[in-house]
């Protein structure tokens, strides 16, 4: 018989491609159904949430974007803080002792120097925008109940994402609309950009998908794991390998709207224990995951 699992931010980017996953595999987990419409903000909507009792949960639901933590912290501390003890709360009122797997960010590391490159769990978090407070935060809360409750909690620190449904609000998502708008002649060819000669650790929401599940099955309870690819690429060259593969000639221009503070040079993390524990490898290769955007954004561009 399957196991029961409930994951919060169905709607989302992770979450919609989780629900594909679990609907067409022949996974262990099957996807608890949500009876009614749920705000994380509003306790008494998590009332009857669970006819069913889960045997595990992700939680996935949050305020993502670092823009907009700057713009409204109070807002993305509300989400992601007080919207995860809600949760905590409303699972313990419903007797829930399960697998909580708290979706946390890599970005609670903050500023790492080169030297500390790549970025192991053991490098002390030293958040350096509110989205990261929030996220920090949320996982010493849902430490502390696993520690409280007796409930087996891990935190997952997934680094940046990149495949298919990604809002244009994330740079891969971004260039791959932006030049499928110039391939069909919406757009002059040049790309608007923020500062591109970073290096980040992108990881294909698949492989994370498989990450999360893989932890549910081995991971150890109290710890906490890098999801990461392991290796770094420069947003520049992928950019430039979305060009290459759309077969689209452009200009690269810096929009200053699209510089953000508090910016880290260079990004590289370690899945060492996360292997250790589960078995598990990234799979999905950067080519296969920028040919699957761009085709997704085509679709998409051709419905705007």
């Amino acid at each position: 018989m399957k196991k029961r699992l409930f994951v919060t931010g169905l709607s989302g980017f992770v979450g919609q491609h989780i629900q594909s996953r679990l609907e067409s595999d022949t996974s262990e987990w099957e996807l608890l159904p949500v009876p009614s419409r749920y705000d994380l903000g509003d306790p008494d909507s998590l009332e009857g949430l669970w006819p069913e009792m889960p045997d595990a949960v992700i939680h996935l639901a949050g305020q993502t974007f670092v823009p907009e933590a700057f713009r409204d912290p109070a807002r993305t501390l509300n989400i992601n803080l007080l919207g995860t003890l809600n949760l905590l709360q409303a699972l313990k009122a419903r007797g829930f002792s399960g697998t909580f797997l708290y979706v946390s960010s890599g970005d609670v590391y903050g500023q790492v120097g080169e030297a500390q490159l790549p970025i192991t769990e053991l490098q002390p978090p030293c958040p350096r925008n509110p989205y990261a407070v929030s996220k920090l935060s949320a996982e010493f809360l849902s430490l502390q109940w696993g520690l409280s409750e007796g409930w087996p909690v891990l935190v997952a620190r997934p680094f940046n994402h990149i495949g298919t449904g990604q809002k244009d609000s994330f740079v891969i998502a971004s260039a791959a609309r932006q030049i499928n708008r110039i391939k069909q002649g919406l757009q002059a060819p040049q790309l608007e950009v923020g500062d591109i000669d970073v290096t980040r650790d992108f990881l294909d929401v698949g492989d994370v998908i498989s990450a999360y599940l893989a932890l549910l099955e081995k991971g150890t309870p109290g710890q906490v794991y890098n999801i990461c690819s392991g290796r770094e690429q420069s947003i520049r060259s992928l950019i430039e390998q979305l060009g290459d593969l759309a077969q689209v000639d452009m200009q690269l221009i810096q929009d200053p709207a699209r510089l953000r503070r508090a910016d880290q040079r260079r990004v590289c993390g370690s899945h060492a224990r996360l292997a250790q524990a589960t078995g598990w490898t990234p799979e999905i290769t950067t080519q296969q995951s920028l040919r699957a955007i761009l085709s997704d954004w085509e679709k998409r561009v051709k419905e705007e």
